[in-house]
């Protein structure tokens, strides 16, 4: 337990130091484009101008420490019930906040950190409360589900997002956050890691599921950081990777409490996701979700908030 708790930890500070650094490089290709007119006809950044945000050197140091985190978070998922690990990755947004405040020199209203106090205290919570993980052992038939269920939110996310353009950046966020979500789920069931199985591994459709919610979650995850101001958008990640991975765990991979800790559960849990969503809501800017020009002072830090 406590190997897994601390390799979620080391996941979130990956995901969430990568996240400055990715809306760095996304917000500077954002300006970029919006001089150049790279946008679609509804007012969002167009694959091109999406491709360029990749592109820039702060989006690619982000990226490398999401694939540190990815893999940190991998391993949490196959040590920790899933309520408990996806829960803790996502405080990546908590430790965002605190870097902005040593990188960028912002400080954080009583607000702020009040709601940062609810997450780390929601957290011990969860901490005591849960027990072992389940088995992780489902029919393959739960496993194509998965990927179904993965490559239509994916696709139709993405086709959906397009055509809603700038006031897109709540709904990119949620597909993000259920994309990552997913991810979590498919390293939890996937076949053939223990013991190895290389042909088990590659016949799996979860490992298949695991890049499509991967790879889907990112792009739309780049999108959402490109729009504009994170706002609800974070909120909404936030609430898709973490409510439904861990119902997931719950219902059906067996994941519990200890014996006589599950009020303490639920209560940690739905601290830990109300105070995340908090971090990002009062750290919003109030000028609505527009790209700041080069004058502009810096960002605020939770405009920074990502997965």
């Amino acid at each position: 337990m406590l190997i897994g708790l601390l390799t979620a930890v080391a996941a979130s500070i990956c995901y969430g130091t990568g996240s400055v650094l990715q809306a760095v490089g996304s917000r500077k290709s954002a300006r970029r484009e919006a001089a150049a007119d790279g946008l679609t006809q509804h007012g969002g950044p167009n694959l091109s101008s999406t491709a360029k945000a990749v592109m820039t050197w702060e989006f690619i140091v982000g990226t490398i420490l999401d694939f540190v985190g990815f893999g940190l978070g991998a391993l949490a998922a196959r040590m920790l019930p899933l309520f408990l690990s996806q829960t803790v990755i996502s405080a990546n947004l908590v430790i965002t906040a605190v870097l902005s405040v040593k990188l960028l020199g912002i400080t954080l209203t009583r607000r702020e950190w009040t709601s940062i106090g609810v997450v780390c205290s929601a957290l011990v919570l969860l901490a005591t409360a849960a027990g072992p993980e389940g088995s992780g052992h489902t029919p393959l038939s739960t496993h194509w589900w998965l990927l179904a269920v993965s490559v239509l939110l994916m696709a139709g996310g993405t086709v959906l997002v397009r055509l809603l353009g700038g006031r897109a950046a709540i709904f990119a966020g949620l597909l993000s956050g259920l994309g990552f979500g997913a991810l979590g789920v498919g390293v939890r069931i996937l076949n053939g890691i223990d013991p190895y199985d290389l042909g088990a591994l590659l016949s799996d459709p979860a490992l298949y599921a695991i890049l499509v919610a991967g790879t889907g979650g990112m792009y739309l995850h780049t999108v959402a950081l490109q729009i504009g101001s994170v706002n609800g958008a974070t909120a909404a990640l936030v609430v898709g990777e973490t409510v439904l991975p861990g119902m997931v765990g719950v219902w059906w991979l067996g994941d519990a409490s200890r014996p006589g800790f599950a009020w303490p559960a639920v209560a940690g849990f739905a601290l830990a996701v109300a105070g995340a969503v908090a971090v990002a809501w009062f750290g919003a800017p109030e000028g609505g979700e527009t790209v700041p020009d080069k004058a502009a002072p810096r960002p605020e830090p939770h405009e920074l908030l990502t997965r």
